[in-house]
């Protein structure tokens, strides 16, 4: 599991469109997981460590960042040949448990993940309501543990701002995480 940093937020840079299904065994769209104020898209697995100590966290910004009209997407981009906890099945499971308030999608041909620029799980984008990107950074403070709960919430503050202004915030710490896991690497 390689440790790896996100890039520098690419400020406006578009979402890419997407057409992936879902746990739910639905075909989402970027349209289709848009929110009136903005879109958090993440890119998160089950087996990381990183993604594990923020799973309940994920699950409460994303709840809370709905009254903002800011909704979330979740794509699992890894290749679940050799991470069999990343596999479909699993994803349900994962989502079940932590009763995720927004769609988990499988990117299994990994064009979408290639399409944002992901490198890592996690790996968030924070877009305003025209789908212009406006945050990449990191959730808070937490690494392979969760961060204590009265740490500063970057991206939450952060997708506040989109939402209320449309424009993120100039000053963004990287997120870091496992190196996903490409097909045929």
């Amino acid at each position: 599991m390689a440790l790896t940093e996100t890039p520098v937020c690419d400020f406006g840079r578009k979402a890419p469109d997407f057409s992936l299904r879902g746990i739910d065994g639905k075909i989402w769209t970027l349209h289709d997981c848009q929110g009136e104020n903005g879109l958090w898209v993440m890119f998160i697995c089950n087996h990381c460590p990183y993604v594990k100590a923020v799973q309940e966290n994920l699950v409460r910004d994303a709840r809370e960042l709905l009254s903002f009209g800011v909704n979330t997407v979740a794509i699992q981009p890894n290749d679940p040949t050799d991470y069999p906890e990343d596999s479909l099945d699993n994803m349900k499971i994962v989502a079940g448990r932590f009763a995720y308030p927004f769609p988990y999608l499988y990117d299994e041909t990994q064009a979408t993940a290639k399409a944002y620029g992901a490198v890592c799980t996690p790996d968030f984008f924070g877009y305003n309501r025209n789908l212009e990107l406006q945050y990449r950074g990191r959730l808070d403070v937490s690494r392979k543990e969760t961060a204590p709960p009265d740490v500063r919430r970057d991206l939450f503050e952060a997708m506040k701002q989109v939402a209320l202004t449309g424009k993120g915030p100039d000053g963004q710490i990287p997120s870091m995480g496992c190196s996903i896991k490409w097909r045929g690497l």
